[in-house]
């Protein structure tokens, strides 16, 4: 700000904010145990694996960094995880959601993003079109950002969490619940996307056909 509160270069009332710098989260540390073996691990039908196919989302709706969270099955799902510019392996995966959440907030929040894309390995009908309407129904994702995908009004992923609401979510994590006891007590977007995928998890073989 200059003499008399006049605006300098690069200070003009009313100027818009930057690109939103927006991380991409890809839990998949699950042992899959109704699948008979870790979700990450399955043939996706467009090719490679789940995992990977995630990855793919999260690169393809403009997510970077991009993070996975592997954890059953992390020594064979390593190697595919080449779409990824961060790796953690979530060692108590096996206590649920919360624990793989966790590790990959606490990656995340090393980065500079405003927000993070949570997406969930399992999710075969799930794409970049999605990621981008939630996104755009944040702003962009900014900071304050809070949104989650809906499918025929069923809450679902992605989930856009701001950095606003990270140590908020990290303090009521448990067990296999995720971000869900932070969403029900604050308000956010909640963004109709039935029209674009059905959202369901794959659980178990009959669900992949």
């Amino acid at each position: 700000m200059g003499p008399r509160g006049v605006p300098t270069t690069g200070e003009e009332v009313g100027t818009p904010p930057g690109p939103r710098s927006v991380a991409g989260l890809l839990l998949a540390a699950g042992g899959g145990r109704r699948m008979g073996g870790p979700k990450a691990l399955l043939d996706d039908p467009s090719g490679g694996t789940f995992l990977e196919r995630g990855l793919r989302v999260l690169r393809a709706s403009g997510c970077d960094p991009v993070v996975v969270v592997l954890g059953a099955g992390a020594p064979e799902a390593q190697p595919l995880a080449t779409g990824a510019d961060t790796v953690v392996v979530a060692h108590d995966w096996a206590q649920g959601q919360s624990a793989s959440l966790r590790a990959g907030l606490e990656a995340v929040s090393a980065s500079a993003a405003d927000a993070v894309v949570v997406l969930l390995v399992d999710l075969p009908d799930v794409g970049p079109d999605v990621v981008r309407r939630v996104l755009a129904a944040t702003d962009g994702g900014g900071p304050a950002s809070l949104a989650r995908a809906a499918y025929a009004g069923v809450p679902g992923h992605p989930v856009v969490i701001g950095r606003d609401h990270w140590a908020g979510v990290l303090d009521v994590l448990e067990g296999d619940r995720g971000a869900r006891d932070y969403l029900a007590a604050h308000p956010h977007a909640t963004v109709e996307c039935g029209d674009l995928a059905g959202g369901e998890d794959a659980d178990t073989p009959a669900d992949l056909g």
